[in-house]
């Protein structure tokens, strides 16, 4: 079996009839369509798409400071009045 990573879940055929309304029924949540009971895709809003790509980016930059963060023996020091 899948795991279904939504709370509203439509069969295919019922997201065919009316997918404007299977968007307002779930609201801001994610939907799950089905195709023989098995996730074919998830529709969002694009509010929560811009939310997974803003979180995405941030899990890009924890990597970064981790990574700079073990190199930070090699660090040199500046002063910023000098600049």
């Amino acid at each position: 079996m899948d795991a279904i990573f939504a709370d509203y879940t439509v069969s295919m055929s019922e997201f065919k009839k009316n997918p404007a309304q299977v968007l307002r029924t779930a609201g801001e949540k994610p939907v799950v369509v089905l195709n023989h009971n098995r996730p074919a895709f998830y529709m969002v809003t694009p509010q929560l798409f811009e939310a997974l790509l803003e979180d995405v980016a941030d899990l890009e930059l924890i990597e970064v400071v981790r990574q700079r963060l073990a190199r930070k023996d090699s660090a040199i020091e500046v002063d910023i009045e000098q600049i």
